[in-house]
């Protein structure tokens, strides 16, 4: 490997471990802040507490499945035709077990840093007012953000240099063929990160809804109390579920995404490394970390920058966190292609036409990723129209209300997919389907503050349920909704950014499974289609994500069900409760959500895990590429649909409460729109980035050992 090569992974490596050292830092300061308020010091140990507890449970479950896996895939390195599978072998399967186990870090890293972070942003509302409030919380969810991206490129930086060294130095120095079994045993990282992140999606999703909805359906409409009143048993299950669903679960979520779009990109260049085996080419592999790199440095700078004063308006600070970070990169970027990759000229002589533009296909993903992030906050933010007219629709009803919102959602979907075929057209154009990886990459560059910005959401959100069960007052829990209802703009935002990225990220491993499976050569698309499969896997690939969504959302209502028939018991054996004269049994709240998730959840792992498996064994490779290019499709419109749906509803109905409506059948029709909207966008919607991606990442691995073969050709010749 040429010597700037080496000089530039240890630079990344370098970056990734100074980024964690800053998380343990902001971490350590967030924890000095002293809690002046006795309530809220009590109540946020009771959500500490229940979200540890949690965690621990999910990975017993987690762990031994992992461990299954791992196995599996040393077990493949041994079988004839799977040796040069992507992510089998020995290797594969540590990197594998370290993917999950830096993906279960994160999210175990950021949940603590939230739970330490919501009752002092409480305490400062409390004390200090609206700035000092988002300075916390924003420091809240710096402390998620960085250790998302630090944990996960010091893992696969790590792994990719190590594995280099090692097949390097026993297969006979060969560079170019070391960098190769590299590229392919990273796979294994990717898949575990995705693996957690699957399982932490779903079992987060699902607890921390069917307590919101419990909550809400009970509370606010039948028995008429506030928002996390004290006296409703499933306040603290409902805060604990912020925590293990939007910050412990989002963790390993755009970890996984982060991974995924690197992995992806490695895996493209590989392509022009097999075909021209040139030294050259090896730049190519490299440069996706180089841009992670230089990414999570410009996410420390805006995280300083930010961090430096106290702000007043919470959606411009967010804002400008974020361009910082873009404008960084965007400028890191064209120095990286212009004197690392020398702009892609030394590629002239080799493709026979005009240099490729690394710098265009990455600020294509980046600008996508801004336009996504955009549109996503003019459908969910209550600044535009959109979501006040789902307020106005409220007044005629709850059944107005719902088709207002559902309308809205599907609506989003245009704007969302002109401005991706936009980003995937510039980044072809620019670099070909190497630059599509690359889009990935760059529009993920800037995850660290795109994270910590909507980290801040649920730190927000369990601020404001703090501060109403510690009884502060009324002016401390509107300071606290107006930051949360910011963070529900910012975690639309944060959605948008996972659809997109997946978009592009699995396009990218569909493209790497067409040219190892042999279906796209040079000249494109090589295959002679036997229609009936090919027409089968399309029908199966655009069901699954619907099947899928099913299961989760009705997981979701089967949980609510249990937790509202709980709530009713205890208000109706005990009414004191009401009366503010006894204290709930939280603990059973607690136990059915805890429950409930972690059995829902095996199932739709399952299924995304099995589905590729079964279909490629069944139709061949036509039909499973089939299969993955109408899941995408799929997906991508479930994705967008359920996140921006779910944003609107949640702000209408906090829209209604910000103009004084609160109480009316306006707002008690809203509520019922939130409460549908929930489980769609912290629950099914995330997961459909995972599913993709997952799916696809299986199918790679499967490519080599496809061949000809499928159940269907034996049947038919």
């Amino acid at each position: 490997m040429e010597k700037i090569n080496i000089i530039m992974l240890i630079c990344v490596l370098a970056i990734a471990l100074i980024t964690i050292g800053y998380v343990f830092l902001i971490y350590h300061k967030i924890q000095r802040l002293k809690i002046v308020n006795k309530n809220v010091e009590d109540n946020a140990k009771f959500i500490r507490s229940g979200a540890i507890t949690f965690l621990k449970r999910e990975f017993k479950i987690i762990i031994p499945f992992v461990l299954i896996v791992a196995c599996v895939f040393v077990a493949l390195g041994f079988i004839p035709g799977f040796e040069k599978a992507e992510g089998v072998g020995w290797q594969s399967a540590i990197c594998f077990i370290v993917g999950a186990a830096f993906s279960a870090g994160a999210g175990l890293v950021g949940m603590l840093s939230a739970t330490n972070a919501n009752s002092r942003t409480a305490d400062a509302a409390n004390n200090s007012g609206l700035g000092r409030a988002l300075h916390v919380a924003f420091s809240g969810g710096a402390v998620l953000g960085l250790c998302v991206v630090g944990f996960g490129l010091l893992g696969l930086t790590g792994l990719f240099f190590g594995a280099y060294e090692l097949i390097y130095l026993t297969n006979g120095n060969n560079q170019i063929d070391a960098v190769l079994e590299a590229s392919h045993i990273i796979t294994g990282y990717g898949l575990g990160c995705s693996m957690v992140a699957l399982f932490g999606r779903v079992g987060g999703g699902i607890y921390t809804k069917c307590a919101d909805v419990g909550a809400d359906i009970v509370g606010k409409i039948e028995a008429d109390i506030d928002e996390d009143d004290a006296r409703n048993p499933a306040t603290i299950a409902d805060n604990v579920g912020d925590n293990v669903g939007d910050i412990a679960g989002m963790s390993s979520d755009l970890c996984e995404s982060y991974v995924g779009s690197i992995v992806s990109a490695i895996t493209l260049a590989t392509v022009f490394l097999q075909q021209y085996r040139l030294d050259v080419d090896i730049r190519l592999v490299v440069f996706p970390l180089a841009l992670a790199g230089v990414g999570i440095l410009a996410s420390i700078i805006s995280v300083l920058i930010i961090r430096m004063r106290e702000w007043k308006d919470p959606q411009k600070t967010l804002d400008i966190a974020t361009y910082i970070a873009v404008g960084l990169v965007i400028v890191a970027s064209v120095f990286l292609s212009i004197f690392y990759l020398k702009n892609g000229s030394e590629f002239m002589s080799v493709e026979g036409k005009a240099a490729p533009w690394a710098i265009g296909a990455v600020a294509a993903g980046l600008l996508c990723g801004i336009a996504v992030g955009k549109i996503a906050e003019i459908y969910t933010s209550s600044d535009y129209k959109t979501v006040k007219n789902i307020a106005k629709e409220s007044e005629t009803g709850h059944a107005t209300n719902i088709i207002s919102g559902f309308a809205s959602g599907m609506k989003s979907t245009a704007a969302t997919v002109v401005a991706l075929a936009l980003g995937i057209i510039i980044a072809y154009f620019c670099f070909g389907i190497y630059g599509i990886g690359l889009a990935a990459v760059g529009m993920l560059s800037t995850a660290g503050i795109t994270i910590s910005v909507d980290g801040y959401g649920p730190i927000s959100d369990n601020a404001g349920g703090l501060a109403q069960m510690s009884g502060l007052r009324p002016e401390v829990r509107e300071i606290t909704d107006h930051l949360d209802a910011v963070g529900n703009t910012t975690a639309a935002v944060g959605k948008g950014f996972c659809t997109g990225s997946a978009t592009f990220t699995a396009l990218a491993l569909i493209l790497s499974y067409g040219k190892v499976s042999g279906l796209i050569a040079d000249g494109g698309v090589k295959m002679s289609v036997d229609i009936t499969p090919f027409v089968i896997g399309i029908l199966i690939g655009a069901m699954v994500p619907f099947l899928f969504s099913a299961l989760v959302i009705n997981s979701v209502g089967k949980a609510a069900n249990k937790m509202v028939l709980e709530i009713r018991r205890q208000f109706k054996e005990e009414p004191g409760i009401l009366e503010g004269k006894v204290k709930p049994d939280y603990n059973k709240c607690i136990d059915i959500a805890t429950k409930a998730s972690l059995r829902e959840m095996i199932v739709p792992g399952v299924i995304a895990v099995v589905t590729p498996i079964v279909v490629g064994v069944l139709l061949g490779r036509e039909g499973l590429a089939a299969l993955l290019i109408a899941a995408l499709a799929s997906s991508v419109m479930l994705a967008i649909f359920m996140a921006n749906a779910g944003g609107a509803w949640d702000n209408a109905k906090k829209y209604i409460e910000q103009i004084g409506k609160k109480g009316t059948e306006a707002h008690h029709a809203a509520v019922t729109g939130d409460t549908v909207g929930d489980p769609l966008k912290d629950t099914a919607g995330p997961t459909m980035d995972i599913l993709i991606k997952m799916m696809s990442v299986i199918a790679l691995i499967m490519a080599p050992v496809l061949g000809e073969f499928s159940v269907w050709s034996l049947i038919v010749h």
